[in-house]
């Protein structure tokens, strides 16, 4: 039977969870990189044991490491990242002016046709690609030099691009979103690039409808429908039929719109998934019960999925990139937590277990369904 591989990215360091495909009992192996934050870690579609994974100290700044044998070994690869063109002031909304910084990388994509080929959003929001396996990274510029460029702000967590979605059908085309600017999609690989904000209302920018300065969290994008989009935002669930040119409000009966985390399961594209938490202020679920709430309809119809999630007094956050869905039948859903637990459900969010409790803070959740 087919195996599953959990890359669990923490605040101190990276862990890689196996089980089979029954997804009961797993082995935890880890840390690896201890001590170091592991922003994001994703396997590659085209060949499942090249893994790459951000690895990031305030102390000793980002590196990209690659592993070839499915995370049981690591090395090193190019980290040189250099923006191009003009690197100098930018305005942000409260009128100051800030240079670009490079912090770190806050998502990686690899190609799903080509492991050498991968993708990077990094802080301060820009989007760079290798094609020789991460020892080179070139900036697309098209993105940063955009005229909305002097509008994008920080969030709460920085400037970042965080995420990257590739159409399957189309790998011209990418979704990127940058907290707080918004979400922008290319046709063109990445050489220019168009806004994607409409119908987004943010009531704490001084324009809510504005081109840029949305607060978008997470998009998701079911392989087969790409031109149908899910996004989390700072409150709001969204959805867009056409391809992110304009977006609705399907929050319908969720007890909260606020969140971080959204993804669609395998094999049922109007099946979503979302982990509401209270507000931007408090980060932690409503009335301190943990549920992920599923709707089947692509949106405003929501049930809550508890059997095994904490009931009480639980107070811990699941961030933008720690939601992941496998391909197995039935669908596999995977989140972890703040409080460095990891829930498996191996019946399409039916019911929960745990894989793994007392990790570090969880940072992202990617899986891999091996042959």
């Amino acid at each position: 039977m087919p195996a599953t591989r959990l890359l669990v990215g923490t605040a101190k360091g990276a862990f890689v969870l196996q089980s089979d495909a029954s997804r009961r009992n797993w082995n935890i192996n880890g840390p690896f990189f201890g001590g170091w934050e592991v922003y994001h870690m994703k396997g590659s579609p085209a060949d499942p044991d090249r893994i790459y994974a951000s690895q990031t100290s305030a102390w000793f700044g980002q590196v990209i490491q690659r592993s070839d044998d499915g995370g049981k070994t690591w090395e090193a690869v190019g980290n040189e990242f250099r923006y191009e063109g003009d690197t100098g002031q930018h305005l942000w909304y409260d009128g100051t002016q800030h240079p670009w910084e490079f912090k770190r990388v806050w998502h990686l994509e690899p190609s799903a046709y080509n492991p050498d080929i991968v993708y990077a959003g990094v802080e301060d929001a820009a989007l760079f690609k290798t094609i020789d396996g991460g020892r080179s990274w070139q900036e697309l510029p098209g993105l940063r030099q955009h005229g909305t460029g002097p509008k994008w702000q920080p969030g709460a967590g920085g400037m970042c691009l965080h995420t990257i979605l590739v159409s399957p059908d189309d790998p011209q085309k990418i979704y990127i979103a940058i907290s707080a600017a918004g979400a922008f999609r290319s046709d063109d690989g990445g050489a220019s690039w168009k806004p994607i904000n409409k119908g987004l209302k943010s009531e704490y920018i001084p324009d809510p409808d504005a081109e840029v300065g949305h607060c978008v969290h997470r998009i998701a994008m079911h392989p087969s429908r790409s031109d149908i989009l899910f996004m989390q935002k700072h409150w709001d669930v969204m959805r867009s039929d056409d391809g992110g040119d304009s977006w609705r409000e399907v929050s319908g009966n969720l007890p909260t719109d606020f969140g971080f985390a959204i993804d669609v399961h395998a094999h049922e594209p109007d099946t979503i998934y979302v982990i509401p938490i209270k507000s931007d202020s408090e980060h932690y679920p409503p009335e301190g019960k943990l549920r992920v709430y599923r709707s089947r309809k692509g949106g405003e119809e929501w049930e809550a999925l508890t059997k095994g999630l904490p009931q009480e007094h639980c107070y811990v956050n699941v961030l933008r990139d720690a939601m992941a869905v496998d391909s197995h039948d039935p669908c596999g859903v995977y989140f972890g937590t703040t409080g460095g637990q990891v829930y498996v459900s191996a019946d399409a969010g039916d019911s929960w277990t745990a894989a793994a409790r007392d990790l570090p803070k969880v940072l992202s959740v990617e899986v891999q369904t091996l042959s």
